[in-house]
C-alpha cells in the first residue's frame, strides 16, 4: 500500500465483534509497528442495555483478546493478540455530549458498522427533528447532527469510512445525510461541506469473525481484507498489509457479497426452513453431503454463470474455491443462528441485488434456486 497520512483520532460507531477483529486490530498492529495512528473510541449507537458491559469493557487498560485461528498458506495458525488501540467506549444514549465533543473537536476518521438495519431512518428523525434531538434515533440522524455541529465549529475536514455490507456504502450514507440536511432546511453551505469537506468513502470489508469473547474480543480466521476506494481528501486509518486502496471496489464487493455472503444466506435459509439443529455451524451443515451438494450446485449453475455474464467468470471460480475452504475451516465455529439475523435484509442485498446486477447485462440466467429464495421474501426493503 502506498504511504498515507497518519491520523490522530478515530471514532467508531458500532460495537460489533467484527470491527474488534478487523479495523481495530489493524490499527493496533500499526501502532505496535510505530505508526502514529489512533486511538479509537467506540460508540454504541443502539442504546441496547444488554451491551452496557461491552461498552464499559472497551475502556479496560489491558485491552481485549483476538484469537486468529485457521489455515494460512497450508499451515495451521493459532495466535492471540491483545488489542490496545481502543481507549474507551461511549454510549450514544447516555454519553451524547462526550460523543459530540469528540467528533466536533478531535476526530479525523469516523468508522461505522451498524448492522443490516443501521441505515433505516424512523419518522422521529424526519423533517429536521434530528437537528436538536439528544441524540437522534437513527445512525444517519446521529451522524448528520454530529457533522452539522462540526461544520458550525469551523468544518475541519474528516473522512467517513462506513463498513456496512451495503453496495456503495459511502455514497449511500452521504446521500442519507444530505437528504436529512435538505429536509431540515439547513444552509446550502453545509450540504456543500458534506460533499467536499467530509470525505465519504466506499469500503469493502471481509473476514469471518466466528465467535465473540465476552465481554470484548473475538475469534477470527487468518484471511482479512479492507478495500478502500481512493478519493480526494481520503485519510486512511493506518498502513497495514490487509488494507488495499483501489480505484474501483466493484470487483471486490461483488465477489464478496454475491459469493461468500450469498452462500451464507443460502445456508441460513436451509437451516431455518428445514429444522436443522439450533447450534449448527457452517462447517457442520456442510458436513451433510446433501447440503454440500446443493451449495456446490448453486455456485456452479447459478452464481458463476451470473458472474460470467459480467465478464468475471475466472475471478468467480477462484473466489468460490477460496470461499469453500474458508467455510470448511476446521478451527472456526461459525453459528448459522448468527448468520440468520436480519435474514430478510440479507436476502435483498445478497440475492435480489445479484439477480438485478446480472439482469442489467440482458443475459438469460434461469437461476431457479436464487429466484425462489428472492420470491420467498417479497417485502424485503431496498438497501
Amino acid at each position: 500500500m502506498s504511504a498515507a497520512r497518519s491520523t490522530r483520532r478515530v471514532v467508531q460507531f458500532g460495537t460489533s465483534r467484527f470491527l474488534q477483529a478487523h479495523a481495530d486490530l489493524f490499527i493496533h498492529e500499526a501502532r505496535e509497528a510505530g505508526q502514529d495512528v489512533g486511538p479509537v473510541t467506540v460508540v454504541q449507537t443502539s442504546g441496547d442495555a444488554a451491551r452496557a458491559g461491552r461498552v464499559a469493557a472497551f475502556g479496560a487498560p489491558g485491552g481485549y483478546p483476538v484469537i486468529i485461528r485457521g489455515i494460512a498458506d497450508g499451515v495451521p495458525v493459532e495466535r492471540q493478540i491483545t488489542v490496545t488501540s481502543i481507549d474507551r467506549g461511549l454510549s450514544a444514549a447516555t454519553d451524547w455530549d462526550a460523543v459530540t465533543a469528540l467528533v466536533v473537536e478531535e476526530a479525523d476518521i469516523l468508522l461505522s458498522n451498524t448492522g443490516d438495519t443501521g441505515y433505516a431512518i424512523p419518522a422521529s428523525d424526519r423533517g429536521g427533528a434530528w437537528v436538536a434531538a439528544h441524540p437522534p434515533a437513527s445512525f444517519p440522524g446521529k451522524l448528520a447532527q454530529l457533522l452539522h455541529r462540526r461544520w458550525r465549529a469551523g468544518g475541519r475536514p474528516l473522512t467517513v469510512l462506513p463498513c456496512e455490507l451495503i453496495h456503495r456504502n459511502g455514497q449511500v450514507l452521504q446521500g442519507l445525510v444530505l437528504d436529512l440536511a435538505a429536509e431540515a432546511g439547513l444552509p446550502a453551505a453545509f450540504s456543500a461541506w458534506l460533499r467536499e469537506g467530509a470525505t465519504f468513502t466506499d469500503t469493502l470489508v471481509d473476514r469471518i469473525v466466528s465467535e465473540p469473547i465476552e465481554p470484548v474480543g473475538a475469534v477470527a480466521e487468518p484471511y482479512a481484507i479492507w478495500a478502500i476506494e481512493r478519493r480526494p481528501g481520503l485519510l486512511v486509518p493506518c498502513e497495514h498489509p490487509c488494507i488495499v486502496l483501489a480505484d474501483d471496489l466493484e470487483p471486490y464487493e461483488r465477489l464478496k457479497i454475491h459469493i461468500l455472503n450469498l452462500g451464507h444466506t443460502f445456508l441460513a435459509e436451509i437451516w431455518q426452513r428445514e429444522g436443522r439443529p439450533a447450534g449448527e455451524t457452517v462447517r457442520e451443515i456442510l458436513a451433510d453431503p446433501a447440503v454440500r451438494a446443493r451449495l456446490d450446485a448453486l455456485y456452479r449453475d447459478e452464481v458463476v454463470p451470473g458472474f460470467s455474464a459480467r465478464g468475471m467468470e475466472a475471478q468467480a471460480r477462484d473466489y468460490v474455491a477460496a470461499t469453500l475452504d474458508r467455510f470448511l475451516n476446521p478451527y472456526l465455529n461459525h453459528r448459522i443462528a448468527d448468520i440468520a439475523q436480519n435474514h430478510v435484509q440479507k436476502v435483498e442485498r445478497r440475492v435480489d441485488a445479484f439477480l438485478a446486477w446480472v439482469g442489467e447485462t440482458g443475459a438469460d440466467l434461469p437461476a431457479p434456486v436464487l429466484r425462489a429464495l428472492a420470491a420467498a421474501y417479497p417485502t424485503a426493503p431496498a438497501a
